[in-house]
């Protein structure tokens, strides 16, 4: 299935993408999809439960906004340096163990959300990322048995902040953190529907140029191997999310550097995963 949710900012309501491409409302159910949703196995339920109810879900317009695919999770870790030629162009060496942090939840937003760059950011990248959706609780899981906790696959992009996060103390979180600096979506897949996420094609364009256009099989560390390692160390929780990392191709690595400004246009997609677009706003006081 694909999971979506839908609406004005706040008020967003769980649905499906069928494979068609239409969507139908199934808040109907009950429930949305948040860390009890995955964890008491919700994508089996709604699926058991379409078979009754299918025919009843109202359709949505394709004119109404898509939000993020899932409600705030408690954790959105990502992985840094991942693939060996974006830690080359960043000037940095391929990690003996995966890179990790911390992204503020608080950065999610809808697949087609504008970005905004912080105020006095010069600095503002892109990084078109394959995230995992984790839908069963892991705590020192095998590596054999780590892709039985994924609920699903969603397309990430995670906006960084170039200055905050390298020249400001050298802190990722910050430069990761600001608001609407994680779109996600349009949907998450879920696992049955991704044969592997170790092999998807990956792209990323500015204002129609491609700059990003890679596989994940150039992992330095695939799913099974991060969702375990990850799991060493914290216990990941039905419905967190973890981004997997970003091929070369971001502004921070271009000869001369280059990063949005207002008005740019970024698209980015993953194989099976659906397109994402988000324009570039500059920061207004509110």
């Amino acid at each position: 299935m694909k999971l979506i949710r839908f609406g004005a900012v706040g008020q967003e309501k769980p649905g499906l993408q069928l494979e068609n491409g239409k969507r139908i409302d199934v808040s109907a159910f009950g429930e949305d999809y948040n860390e009890n949703f995955f964890g008491d196995s919700g994508v089996n339920r709604l699926r058991e439960w379409l078979k009754d109810h299918l025919d009843s879900c109202p359709e949505v317009s394709d004119q109404i906004r898509l939000g993020s695919p899932l409600v705030r999770p408690s954790k959105l870790i990502c992985v840094g340096l991942n693939y060996a030629k974006h830690a080359a162009e960043s000037g940095m060496d391929t990690p003996k163990e995966p890179v990790l942090f911390f992204k503020a939840t608080s950065a999610i937003v809808g697949p087609f959300d504008d970005v905004v760059i912080p105020k006095n950011s010069v600095k503002t990248d892109w990084e078109v990322e394959l995230a995992v959706v984790i839908g069963k609780k892991a705590s020192y899981v095998s590596k054999e048995d780590a892709l039985d906790h994924v609920a699903g696959y969603v397309l990430h992009n995670d906006y960084s902040e170039r200055e905050y996060q390298i020249e400001r103390g050298g802190q990722w979180v910050k430069g990761k953190s600001c608001d609407t600096f994680a779109p996600l979506g349009p949907f998450i897949a879920t696992s049955d529907q991704i044969k592997d996420p170790n092999n998807l094609q990956l792209w990323l364009k500015l204002n129609g140029e491609l700059m990003q256009n890679s596989n994940t099989e150039d992992f330095v560390f695939d799913v099974q191997t991060l969702v375990s390692y990850i799991s060493e160390f914290m216990t990941l929780l039905p419905g967190d999310v973890i981004s997997t990392g970003t091929p070369a191709g971001v502004g921070m690595g271009l000869s001369p550097q280059r990063y949005l400004k207002a008005g740019d246009v970024v698209e980015l997609g993953i194989e099976g995963l659906g397109v994402s677009k988000q324009t570039a706003k500059a920061y207004q006081q509110s």
